[in-house]
């Protein structure tokens, strides 16, 4: 072999070390993620659970005051701070239960399988008939939905998700509509997308929309901690998918996913 030949495989030989360092450093930086994670959710319980349950005693020992007592200035004020504490640490713990899912999500081995999405979004639906109950949203879900290569409980997760936001962001419209179709997509990917015609949100920052604990829209109007759209990112990425959004503030919301027909190769965490 000639100086010019053994450059090269010298070259490719570097190449593909250096492509194998990268890559374990990846994984040593998720793994380490992942760690920090489940560390936090865990060791903030105890001192949580000690905040909810301090706060209910403090409550009771003001109660027991004499009424006239109890009715004061100071102790309504008192009352009030404690209620705020509660209200904040059972928003923490929400938060919590978020990251938990998250750290789940990320280290469950996936059994992927074929899953007809018109299935999938049916249980999803039954899923979430309590949210909807009392309501009259009009669902116009497509007969020509695709079979997706899937984990069908990690499947079943995002479309609660996607489903469960579409309901809620529209309860303010005197008429819910709620889409579920097929769409366009390249060689290789099948897409779907949920829409609807709720409050919508400011598109600017839609590049935040599937950061943790991220919120477009004031508690006191909408419930939630920002966690179910970072699940929905993280779902999509261990089956190699791509999920994006893009609405107008009160015209609705449009949540696409791009999902490989064969996401084999991105069945390892």
């Amino acid at each position: 072999m000639n100086e010019s030949g053994t450059g090269i495989d010298h070259a490719l030989q570097q190449l593909r070390a250096d492509l194998a360092r990268s890559q374990q450093q990846v994984a040593d930086m998720a793994a380490a993620q992942e760690e920090f994670l489940r560390a936090v959710s865990h060791d903030l319980r105890a001192p949580l659970r000690h905040v909810t349950s301090y706060g209910t005693l403090v409550r009771e020992v003001l109660c027991d005051l004499p009424p006239e007592v109890v009715q004061g200035a100071e102790v309504q004020e008192a009352l009030g701070f404690l209620a705020t504490m509660d209200q904040s640490a059972r928003r923490m713990g929400l938060m919590i239960d978020g990251l938990q899912a998250l750290v789940r999500t990320s280290r469950a081995p996936l059994r992927l399988q074929p899953v007809p999405l018109a299935d999938a979004v049916a249980q999803a639906r039954a899923t979430l008939a309590p949210a909807e109950a009392g309501r009259a949203v009009e669902w116009r879900v497509a007969a020509d939905l695709p079979t997706l290569q899937a984990d069908p409980a990690l499947l079943q997760d995002l479309l609660v998700q996607l489903l469960g936001n579409a309901l809620k962001f529209t309860r303010s419209v005197a008429h819910p509509c709620i889409t579920v179709s097929a769409d366009a997509a390249p060689a290789g990917q099948i897409a779907f997308t949920v829409q609807d015609n709720g409050v919508g949100f400011d598109p600017a920052r839609a590049g935040s929309l599937f950061g943790v604990f991220q919120r477009l829209h004031r508690e006191t109007e909408f419930e939630g901690v920002g966690a179910g759209l970072a699940l929905c990112r993280a779902i999509a990425q261990r089956h190699g998918a791509q999920i994006s959004a893009m609405a107008v503030p009160g015209a609705g919301c449009t949540v696409r996913v791009q999902w490989p027909v064969n996401p084999a190769a991105a069945s390892e965490p």
